[in-house]
């Protein structure tokens, strides 16, 4: 699937013509529901975004969305959704209409974040930290809880959390021998899932697409770097 960036104010809007699911010849109108309104999420240009093949056995229903950092990216061009850039990550909708008692709830979000980090970022001690904060505030989530403060939102939409937890992990890779690239990368690793209580997930991936920014080093949106223009 292949997605073009839009010039409607700044902001590229996903365009998916086909729902992935795990196969189940019926869907809940609640899953579909939920599902739709990933597709109207607002997210910002340089982040490309599309549907890629969801989990089949974590829960009777399933979807699930890749993101990718694109540099020099051209909106004349369609960009392939793939994750071969230097920032990308994806995020899973699982829905149990009978609900599990781990989730407190019946649809569970799984986002996972990678990103290439400068060697000084890496080698903080506080990153874990500041990456955790990412996340924990673009989904509205005081620091130390697991889960959103009431009202709390991303963008213009209400985010309705419960249940959040993850990991972050740095590492660093030596490349030795015939083997392209730098001869040492560090990379972010933040892995996450939380319950969504509210069937309108636009937020949440707004949100989830905040951290992939953030991971990635860019500017605020609307903020033009020095140089830039």
């Amino acid at each position: 699937m292949r997605r073009r960036a839009s010039d409607h104010g700044g902001v590229a809007r996903p365009t998916v013509t086909n729902v992935t699911s795990s196969g189940a010849p019926t869907e809940p109108a609640d899953f579909r529901a939920a599902v739709a309104s990933l597709h109207g999420a607002r997210i910002r240009p340089e982040i490309e975004v599309g549907p890629i093949r969801p989990p089949q056995r974590l829960a009777p229903y399933s979807y699930a969305v890749g993101a990718e950092v694109r540099t020099g990216w051209d909106d004349s061009d369609d960009v392939p959704v793939d994750s071969t850039g230097s920032s990308f990550g994806r995020l899973i909708l699982l829905y149990d209409p009978a609900g599990q008692e781990a989730w407190n709830g019946t649809m569970r979000l799984v986002g996972y974040v990678q990103a290439e980090v400068e060697a000084a970022l890496a080698m903080d001690p506080l990153l874990p930290e500041v990456a955790w904060s990412w996340l924990s505030d673009a989904l509205g989530v005081p620091a130390g809880e697991t889960a959103s403060s009431p009202g709390a939102t991303s963008s213009d939409r209400t985010i309705e959390v419960t249940a959040l937890g993850g990991t972050v992990t740095s590492t660093t890779s030596v490349r030795y021998g015939d083997i392209a690239g730098p001869p040492r990368a560090h990379q972010l690793e933040l892995r996450a899932s939380w319950t969504a209580t509210e069937l309108d997930l636009g937020g949440h991936l707004e949100a989830f697409c905040e951290v992939l920014s953030a991971a990635a080093g860019l500017p605020p949106a609307g903020v033009t770097e020095l140089g830039s223009a």
